[in-house]
C-alpha cells in the first residue's frame, strides 16, 4: 500500500460543527478526510477563543481544533451563499452540524436523502432533540455539572472540580467521529444515509465508567457507605489506586494486579510492617487488611524518590504512574521517540502541537494546517472540486 495514502481520503466531510463535535471532525480530517469548513463573514466564532499566540489574535484554540481543512468565507445573508452550501450539503458524504454554528441554519436538511442518499448527518447538540432541555444550553462547565462528570471531581471537603480544559467536548466529540464513521461504513455496505444523534449529556453520562455500577450495586460492595459513591479525589472506588506523596513528588500507586508481588517487593524493602500477621489470614479481614496494606505502601513510598521508584516498579512489571506535569509531558522522552509532536503554522511561526492520538500503520494520516480559500462563494463549489456527485464507495 502506498505510504502516502490515508485512511479517509476518498471521504468528503462538510464541516458546520460547532465546539461541541469540532474535535470528532478534527479526527477524521486528520484521517484523510477531504473536510472542508465554512465561516460566517467577519470569521468563524470559534477563532476568538484563546489562549492567542504571540499576543496576536490568532487562536491557538482554534488552530488545534480545526486542523486539516479548507476553509472559505460565506455570506449568511445570501441565498446565492446558502446555495452554494447546500450544494456542498448533497455532494458530502459526512456532515457535522451544531446547532450554535452560525451557518447551521442555512442548511437545507428538509428531504436531503432524496437529494444525497448516503449522506450521514451527524448532529451533536447538549440534550439530544427531545426531552424537557431539549433546549437548554451548555457550555462544557454546565455540561459537566449536569452529565456528572463534575459532581465526581475534588474531595468531600472541596467544592466539585472542573475537567481540564473542554475535555467534556473532546468526550463528545470524540463519540461523534466515531457515529460518523459508523454511519460511513453503513453507507459504504447498504448506499443508505444515517441521521445521527449525539448529545453531550448523554456522552458525558456513559464515560462515567464505575460511578452508575456503584449507584445501582452499591449493596454488593462492602465498604460502601451510601448508594452514591462520594467524592474522593484521587482515590479509585476500590480503594487500592491512589496518588501518593513521593519524597519529591507524586506517584500513582496500586498493589493490583499482584498483591503478592507487591508484598515481596515490600518484604525486600524491609518496609513490610505487620502485612504477615496472622490476623489478616482470617476470611473477615480482608478489608482491615487492605486498608493496611495501602497504608504500609504509603509510608514507604513517602521515602522514595519518583523517577528510581518508577523505573524500578515498571522492572517489576507493576503499575505505578509517575504524576507529571504539563511541563514534564512535553518533553517526555517516549513522546519524542515515536516523534508524536508536530509542527504547525500560526501566525506565521512554527509552533509544536500534539499529533493524532491513534497510529494506522497502513494508511498514516497527518496533522495539517489548514488552508483558506480566498474564493467568492458562487466559485466555491468548483474550486473545492466538489462539481460531481461523490460516489461513495
Amino acid at each position: 500500500m502506498a505510504e502516502d495514502r490515508t485512511a479517509l481520503e476518498n471521504t468528503r466531510i462538510l464541516d458546520v460543527s460547532d465546539d461541541k463535535s469540532i474535535y470528532g471532525v478534527k479526527l477524521l480530517a486528520d484521517l484523510g478526510a477531504d473536510t472542508v469548513r465554512p465561516e460566517p463573514l467577519g470569521g468563524d466564532p470559534l477563532r476568538k477563543r484563546g489562549p492567542f499566540a504571540n499576543g496576536s489574535d490568532e487562536s491557538l484554540w482554534y488552530a488545534y481544533f480545526a486542523t486539516s481543512r479548507r476553509t472559505f468565507d460565506l455570506d449568511t445573508n445570501s441565498s446565492a451563499s446558502a446555495d452554494e452550501l447546500n450544494a456542498l450539503l448533497d455532494r458530502a458524504d459526512i456532515c457535522f452540524v451544531g446547532k450554535e454554528n452560525p451557518l447551521a441554519e442555512l442548511l437545507n436538511l428538509e428531504g436531503v436523502h432524496e437529494r444525497n442518499p448516503s449522506l450521514v448527518i451527524v448532529q451533536c447538540t447538549p440534550f439530544g432533540s427531545r426531552g424537557p432541555w431539549v433546549n437548554f444550553k451548555a457550555p462544557d462547565l454546565v455540561a459537566g455539572a449536569l452529565g456528572g462528570s463534575v459532581g465526581v471531581t475534588g474531595d468531600d471537603y472541596t467544592p466539585p472540580l472542573k475537567l481540564f480544559g473542554d475535555l467534556n467536548f473532546t468526550i463528545s466529540g470524540t463519540y461523534a467521529a466515531i457515529a460518523g464513521l459508523a454511519g460511513l461504513r453503513h453507507a459504504k455496505r447498504t448506499g443508505e444515509g444515517q441521521g445521527v444523534e449525539v448529545p453531550v449529556h448523554e456522552c458525558i453520562a456513559s464515560s462515567l465508567e464505575h460511578v452508575f455500577m456503584w449507584y445501582f450495586y452499591s449493596r454488593f460492595f462492602p465498604h460502601a457507605r451510601a448508594q452514591a459513591l462520594e467524592r474522593r479525589g484521587s482515590v479509585h472506588w476500590t480503594n487500592l489506586y491512589e496518588v501518593m506523596q513521593t519524597q519529591n513528588g507524586r506517584m500513582m500507586v496500586t498493589p493490583t494486579p499482584n498483591l503478592d508481588a507487591q508484598l515481596a517487593w515490600l518484604v525486600e524493602e524491609g518496609a513490610f510492617e505487620d502485612l504477615l500477621d496472622p490476623k489478616y489470614e482470617e476470611p473477615g479481614a480482608r478489608r482491615e487488611y487492605l486498608e493496611r496494606f495501602m497504608q504500609v505502601i504509603r509510608d514507604w513510598v513517602r521515602q522514595q524518590d519518583t523517577e528510581t521508584l518508577f523505573y524500578e516498579a515498571q522492572e517489576r512489571h507493576v503499575p505505578y504512574g509517575w504524576v507529571q506535569s504539563i511541563e514534564d509531558v512535553a518533553q517526555n522522552p517516549q513522546l519524542e521517540s515515536r516523534q508524536w509532536w508536530e509542527e504547525s503554522t500560526i501566525h506565521g511561526s512554527k509552533v509544536t502541537a500534539p499529533g493524532l492520538p491513534f497510529r494506522l500503520l497502513g494508511t498514516p494520516g497527518r496533522v495539517a494546517d489548514s488552508e483558506w480559500i480566498p474564493a467568492a462563494a458562487e466559485d466555491i463549489v468548483g474550486v473545492l472540486g466538489w462539481e460531481e456527485s461523490h460516489e461513495t464507495t
